[in-house]
C-alpha cells in the first residue's frame, strides 16, 4: 500500500457519523496516509452516508459527482446506513468503486488493498441481523467537541425509522469498557467537552445488565474532562433518576435533546413510539422545575400519513406551551420496507411544507426567548476553534451560542461571561469575566 497517498472523508448525518468518520480517518492515519480536505485532490474519497430522509440518499450521490470533478482518478469508497440499506443502488453511481455495510465500514484497509481503480465495483454488505459487534468511535481534530459513540443500532420498530435496519440491533460495551475509551479519548484529543451519541444512548448497558445511569455517575468522576453532554435521549428512557443526576452534577451540563415527533396521542401512535405525549410533558417539567435554565431541543416530524391539520395544531399548540428551548424540524419522508410507506392519507407536499415553515417560526421564536432569559447572568462557555470573518463562536453549558472577536488563543478553552445582548443573526454577545 503506497502510505503516501492522501485521503479526503465526508460526512452526512448525525453526531453519530461524525464520531465513527474520525475513527476511520484514525485508521488511515496510522497506515500512513495524508488527511486532506474534500477539494484537495485525493487519491481516495471516503463519504460516510446517511438515510433518515430521501435527500440524504441524493446528497451522496451529488458528493460522489463532486468529487470526480475535483479529481477524476479517486478512488471512492462510500459507508454507511445508505451503503448498508442500498448497497446495489450505491454502486450503480459511476465512479464508485468500494461499499461497505454497517458490518465492513471499520475493515476498509483490508478492502482497499484488494482493489484497483475501474474495476467493476465490489460490495461487502451482510444481513443486518449479523450485524451484532460493537466498535467504539470517537472524533478527533475536526472540531474542539467530541461526539463519543457509547451505544449503537436499536430495538425499537418505530413505523417511519429505517435505522434498525441500517445499524441492527441496540448494543454497547460494559461500563468498564466504556471508561477506558473514555481515558484514552480524553489523553488523545485534549478535549474539554465530550458529548455521549448512540442511536438510542438512553439503552446503553441494557444487553449486559447494566444501565445509562450507572455510566453517567462514573464518567462524572474521571479526571482531565470539565464538561459531559447527552446528545439524545428518549423520553421513555430519561429517567427521573438521570435528569436529578444531571442538575446535581459537577460535569454533566444542564442541557438536553428529547425527540418528540409529534404532540398529538393519535400520531404517536400511528408512528409507533412507546410514549405518549403526558410522559414528555412530565420530563420537561422536572427538568425546569431543578435546572430552569436548562435548555431543551426537540425533534418533530411533520407531514406524517393520517397527520390531519387537527392533530397538526394540536400539535403545534402542545408544543407552543411546553417550556422548551428550540426545535430539530424533520419533514416526513417515505423510506422503503417502513410500515409508514405502507399506511393511508398521505399528507400532501404542500401541507408537509407549510406545517415545517409554521414549526421553523416557533422554534426561532422559543429559541429567542430561551436566549431572552439568559441575558445578564454568568455562564461559562467553551470556545470553538472555527473562525468565521472577525468572529469566534462558542457555547455556554446550558447550549447558548456566543460570539467574541477572533482570539485563536481562546480555542477550546473555557471562559465566565455575562450575557449581554442578542445580535440580528440571534447569537448572544458577552461580557468577558475571567478564564476557567
Amino acid at each position: 500500500m503506497n502510505t503516501k497517498k492522501r485521503v479526503a472523508f465526508y460526512t452526512l448525518g448525525c453526531k453519530l457519523n461524525f464520531s465513527e468518520t474520525s475513527t476511520v480517518a484514525r485508521l488511515f492515519q496510522g497506515a500512513g496516509f495524508d488527511k486532506v480536505e474534500f477539494d484537495d485532490s485525493p487519491d481516495i474519497y471516503v463519504i460516510n452516508t446517511c438515510s433518515v430522509t430521501d435527500n440524504a440518499d441524493k446528497k451522496c450521490k451529488s458528493l460522489v459527482n463532486r468529487a470526480l470533478r475535483v479529481s477524476p482518478h479517486a478512488y471512492v469508497a462510500i459507508i454507511g446506513c445508505y451503503a448498508q440499506l442500498k448497497p446495489e443502488e450505491i454502486a450503480a453511481i459511476p465512479g464508485v468503486d468500494l461499499v461497505l455495510g454497517a458490518s465492513e465500514k471499520f475493515n476498509i484497509l483490508e478492502h482497499m488493498e484488494e482493489m484497483e481503480k475501474n474495476v467493476k465495483t465490489q460490495i461487502h454488505a451482510c444481513e443486518i441481523d449479523a450485524v451484532n459487534t460493537f466498535v467504539p468511535s470517537y472524533s478527533s481534530g475536526d472540531r474542539t467537541r467530541t461526539f463519543f459513540k457509547i451505544q449503537d443500532g436499536c430495538d425499537y420498530s418505530c413505523s417511519f425509522c429505517t435505522i434498525p435496519l441500517a445499524r441492527g440491533k441496540s448494543r454497547s460495551e460494559s461500563i468498564a469498557f466504556t471508561l477506558d475509551e473514555a481515558r484514552k479519548l480524553i489523553q488523545e484529543t485534549g478535549s474539554r467537552e465530550i458529548i455521549l451519541t448512540g442511536v438510542n444512548t438512553g439503552d446503553f448497558g441494557r444487553q449486559n445488565g447494566e444501565r445509562f445511569i450507572d455510566l453517567i455517575k462514573e464518567l462524572d468522576l474521571l479526571e482531565g474532562i470539565d464538561r459531559f453532554r447527552i446528545s439524545s435521549i428518549e423520553p421513555n428512557l430519561l429517567s427521573d433518576e438521570v435528569i436529578e443526576f444531571v442538575a446535581n452534577s459537577n460535569k454533566f451540563v444542564p442541557h438536553f435533546h428529547i425527540p418528540l415527533q409529534s404532540g398529538s396521542n393519535a400520531t404517536l401512535r400511528r408512528m409507533r413510539r412507546r410514549y405518549q405525549r403526558d410522559v414528555y410533558e412530565s420530563r420537561v417539567a422536572l427538568i425546569k422545575q431543578l435546572m430552569p435554565d436548562c435548555c431543551i431541543g426537540v425533534d418533530v416530524i411533520v407531514g406524517f400519513p393520517g397527520e390531519t391539520e387537527e392533530e397538526f395544531l394540536e400539535s403545534y399548540t402542545f408544543i407552543q406551551e411546553l417550556d422548551v428551548s428550540y426545535l430539530h424540524v424533520f419533514t416526513y419522508s417515505e423510506r422503503p420496507n417502513t410500515l409508514a410507506i405502507e399506511m393511508p392519507d398521505v399528507v400532501s407536499d404542500k401541507d408537509r411544507a407549510k406545517r415545517s415553515k409554521m414549526l421553523h417560526i416557533l422554534s426561532d421564536k422559543k429559541k429567542r426567548y430561551f436566549y431572552q432569559h439568559q441575558l445578564t447572568k454568568t455562564k461559562q462557555v467553551l470556545w470553538e476553534g472555527e473562525r468565521a470573518g472577525d468572529w469566534m463562536y462558542g457555547f455556554t453549558e446550558n447550549y447558548v451560542k456566543v460570539k467574541t472577536p477572533y482570539q485563536p488563543e481562546k480555542t477550546n478553552t473555557l471562559e465566565w461571561i455575562c450575557l449581554q445582548d442578542i445580535d440580528s443573526e440571534g447569537i448572544c454577545t458577552a461580557t468577558s469575566l475571567i478564564p476557567a
